[in-house]
């Protein structure tokens, strides 16, 4: 059931982390020092360890031997701790927000539908599931907590202001320089029909995906077929609707979806999809709309797109200011490696490029 989840998690890991840095020791010991201090928060030498096993381990998993991972965090040396030391800032910004209740409930959210999603009754089911693959539920807890605090921080911090910041006149004034952003895109309505690969063999799920698609392209009950045989939890208030996106949303985002319904007219069934080793997808085309050149004011789309133009920048900038605003002392044997590359954005600006 649970094949495939160590993979899963490390790689997830290795995502939230962004860049690998710093060797792995190879002792069974590990000798604790402080590597930096940022305010009254610590990033200490086993910590970074324990982070750097985690990327050479999701290398790893994606096919690299362990002595080219090995290599790359080799070659990489300050990036890590600079990550963890922004991680360290931005973690203590959520508790002053007041983040960590509604952070918490996201987390047990995410436990929750895996729950649903494997069949299993209780969390500590699903715990003893992960632990048999060498997953540690407190490691992917303290994972999602972080990412989850850095998201709702930037949002709220950044992304927000971004958002309401534009007048109505700054408003129409893009929309007018920019009107061909602003046209209706192709769009498609999906259903879907979902079976799961947990507690089966993948033939057998294989050739019940057959067997369904038959029924349905010669006429079987839509919702009655979904109902009864979709392993989504939400399957009897839903009936497999996804809702509405644009095709390019899917191209770019779910390549194999796309591929999937680009000759599917609306009504019709595309070919089963197979999705990362977890199950079988069957997706109905609800609906087709064909793309428009005529532009339209969309003042949510508007405050989108300027907020996109400028959140990585603004994010920079914004990141920059907690660490002037923190008291941030490193280990002088690292600081050759770590502030180059942690303060870059400040010599930037001060240098004027």
């Amino acid at each position: 059931m649970f094949r495939y989840c160590r993979s899963l998690f490390i790689i997830l890991a290795a995502a939230i982390l962004v860049s690998p840095v710093f060797a792995q020791e190879t002792e069974e010991y590990v000798v604790d020092e402080v590597v930096a201090q940022i305010n009254d928060g610590v990033i200490t030498l086993s910590r970074i360890k324990k982070e750097i096993r985690l990327l050479i381990d999701a290398q790893v998993e994606q096919g690299r031997s362990r002595e080219d991972a090995q290599r790359e965090v080799d070659e990489k040396q300050g990036e890590l701790i600079a990550n963890l030391i922004n991680e360290e800032l931005l973690m203590q910004r959520g508790k002053e927000l007041g983040l960590e209740r509604e952070v918490e409930a996201a987390v047990n959210q995410r436990f929750l539908e895996m729950m649903k999603q494997y069949d299993i009754k209780t969390l500590d089911g699903l715990f003893e599931e992960m632990r048999k693959t060498g997953v540690n539920p407190d490691d992917v807890r303290d994972m999602w907590r972080k990412q989850l605090t850095r998201e709702y921080v930037i949002q709220q911090e950044v992304h927000r202001k971004l958002y309401w910041e534009p007048s109505s006149k700054v408003l129409k004034d893009y929309f007018e320089a920019n009107k061909q952003k602003f046209t209706k895109p192709e769009t498609v309505t999906l259903s879907e029909l979902f079976l799961s690969f947990a507690g089966r063999s993948e033939a057998s799920v294989r050739d019940k995906a057959k067997e369904l698609l038959a029924q349905l392209r010669g006429g079987a009950d839509w919702e009655k077929i979904v109902v009864e045989n979709s392993d989504r939890p939400s399957v009897a208030q839903d009936k497999g609707k996804i809702g509405t996106r644009s095709v390019a949303e899917f191209t770019e985002g779910f390549p194999d979806y796309a591929a999937a319904i680009k000759d599917v007219k609306a009504g019709g069934y595309a070919e089963p999809v197979e999705a990362d080793q977890v199950g079988i997808s069957i997706l109905r085309v609800d609906e087709r709309s064909a793309a428009s050149s005529e532009s339209h004011f969309d003042e949510n789309a508007i405050r989108m797109a300027i907020m996109s133009e400028k959140a990585e920048a603004e994010g920079k900038k914004y990141m920059s200011s907690l660490r002037t605003d923190a008291y941030i002392k490193i280990n002088e044997s690292y600081r050759p490696i770590v502030a180059p590359v942690l303060f870059a954005d400040e010599r930037k600006e001060r240098s004027g490029n």
